[in-house]
């Protein structure tokens, strides 16, 4: 049993996928005063954009009558807000290619205009890093979303960089395999910026981080230059490995316009567990304990404080199924035999409440109520956003550095 409150909230419709969510976050507040009046920023010695620019952005685009060259004041507004609607640039044109020459095109052209560009891909981040600090032009990748092919026998996805993660999800998934990473922006981030960014997300711990998973990357860089990247081999030993400058590296070399990914064989028994303690030294050694006891079934492992919690189920009106303790954890694991795998975790579960590091907690196999709980724990962010603050740390630190978490409201994950 998990989250007995996820089954009023399904009873009422509530329908509260993670993209419903963040769409409805970014409605909610005023619009934010631009970045430059807040910031002791300064413009650089970049040219400023000009009707004939556009003009000839649209002769790249598809002719004078394109819709992918936005102009208006109110159609490239919510390209210049970020997500948090902290920060404000105003760029006065939103480009929308849908190949990888367009992009070189484009680029081209700004390179030698020195216009400024800001490329942007599902504009989920939460550092401002997606949108224009002045009147940058805004290169937008939402219209590159092919997927060019999955292979089940290789486990290899090649597809375009604006491709959301949440549909790659669903269409490796339908193949037996798994996406190596999960966000909870999946339902609007693009894999493109999630490469750019190196993002990790809930399954880092079984999989690894994106050096590992990215087999190639096509980039643009800012001559326009476009550099083939890719590779269909989980092992290769040609050369130097290029791709691996731009894993992370936020767009500062190019932007990646194509990639190939290793997904792993989607796992046939999965187990969530929601447990309770009493301090950040028990969550420590719990989270030691589920590496040595658990192993390779072993998939997630997230802790959450109380206060984080209780904006949780306050933003869904749900109600944990434990009682209230200073720190929760949830462990997740995955493998292909369901009876070693429960086998394994009810062991872990039993030697920890024996030792005293676990003092409740519950646990499901059930898809319906995990995947309630993944909304409402990567949600967490939302919950604090409207609560009129947010503070987000990843603890991928050594935990021996990591004292009581001193931020009034955490998760680390």
């Amino acid at each position: 049993m998990f989250l007995r409150g996820a089954f009023r909230a399904l009873a009422l419709n509530r329908n509260l996928t993670p993209i419903a969510v963040r769409t409805f976050a970014s409605k909610q507040r005023e619009v934010p005063a631009l970045t430059c009046d807040r910031y002791p920023v300064q413009r650089g010695s970049f040219a400023e954009l000009t009707d004939d620019d556009v003009a000839v952005f649209r002769g790249i685009l598809g002719g004078a009558d394109t819709s992918r060259v936005l102009t208006a004041a109110d159609e490239v507004q919510d390209y210049n807000i970020d997500y948090l609607r902290s920060v404000r640039g105003y760029g006065r044109v939103v480009l929308k290619p849908r190949s990888t020459t367009e992009v070189a095109e484009l680029l081209r052209y700004c390179n030698e205009r020195r216009l400024a560009v800001c490329p942007q891909g599902g504009n989920t981040g939460l550092v401002g890093g997606s949108v224009p600090v002045f009147d940058e032009v805004v290169l937008s990748l939402q219209l590159m979303d092919t997927i060019e092919r999955i292979d089940e026998y290789s486990g290899i996805v090649v597809c375009q960089a604006g491709c959301v993660l949440a549909t790659l999800e669903e269409q490796v998934g339908a193949r037996g395999l798994v996406m190596p990473l999960d966000l909870g922006a999946k339902g609007s981030c693009h894999i493109g910026g999630n490469v750019s960014t190196n993002a990790g997300g809930l399954r880092l711990v079984r999989y690894g981080n994106l050096h590992g998973s990215v087999l190639g990357v096509e980039a643009v860089t800012a001559e326009g230059r476009v550099l083939d990247l890719m590779s269909n081999f989980k092992k290769d030993n040609t050369g130097y490995h290029l791709k691996h400058l731009f894993i992370g590296s936020e767009g500062t070399l190019g932007i990646i316009t194509r990639l190939s990914m290793f997904c792993p064989t989607a796992s046939r028994s999965v187990n969530v567990a929601f447990l309770g303690l009493h301090s950040y030294d028990d969550v420590k050694r719990t989270f030691l304990a589920a590496k040595r006891g658990l192993g390779e079934v072993l998939s997630s492992c997230e802790m959450i404080d109380a206060a984080s919690l209780d904006s949780c189920t306050r933003f869904f009106g749900l109600q944990s199924p434990i009682d209230k303790y200073p720190f929760y954890m949830l462990i997740e694991t995955s493998g292909s035999d369901a009876g070693h795998d429960e086998e394994k975790l009810a062991r872990f579960l039993e030697q920890t409440m024996e030792q005293g590091l676990v003092q409740d907690g519950t646990v499901t196999n059930d898809s319906t109520k995990m995947k309630v709980n993944c909304i409402s724990v990567n949600m967490i962010t939302v919950f604090f956003f409207f609560d009129q603050f947010c503070v987000r740390i990843k603890s991928f630190l050594h935990l021996t550095l990591l004292r009581q978490p001193h931020s009034e409201h955490c998760i680390l994950s």
